[in-house]
């Protein structure tokens, strides 16, 4: 799977995946959820880790867990949609499985918000 077509690559996408769409919270992570009205029908993923998760290193390291969460929702995802993982402090150390189920948890909640905007609007 070629990742490079799944990414947000700029300030402006990320800007409206953050103040467009929805978002859910849990202990480590936010999830932020919308439908981009441009660009192609593949789901695209940005993540957000500053430097008060750790040094470059640790940075890195939960990038890459991120990733590996997300890359199997690709494939339920709608098309256009985009998503923008945050992560808070202290999910360096936090248990993969339980990162997980935070994860999917806070995308299953960011989905549901999301279809409820869109019955709204109709």
């Amino acid at each position: 799977m070629s990742w490079s077509r799944h990414r947000l690559h700029t300030g402006d996408e990320f800007r409206a995946v953050t103040r467009g769409g929805v978002r859910s919270a849990r202990s480590h992570v936010v999830v932020h959820l919308t439908l981009l009205t441009q660009g192609d029908e593949a789901p695209r993923v940005g993540f957000v880790v500053s430097k008060k998760i750790g040094n470059a290193v640790v940075r890195n390291r939960v990038t890459r867990r991120l990733r590996e969460i997300i890359r199997p929702q690709l494939a339920t995802m709608p098309p256009g949609s985009a998503v923008v993982l945050r992560a808070l402090p202290g999910i360096d150390a936090q248990v993969f499985a339980d990162l997980r189920a935070d994860v999917d948890s806070a995308l299953s909640t960011a989905g549901r918000k999301l279809d409820r905007r869109a019955e709204g609007v109709r």
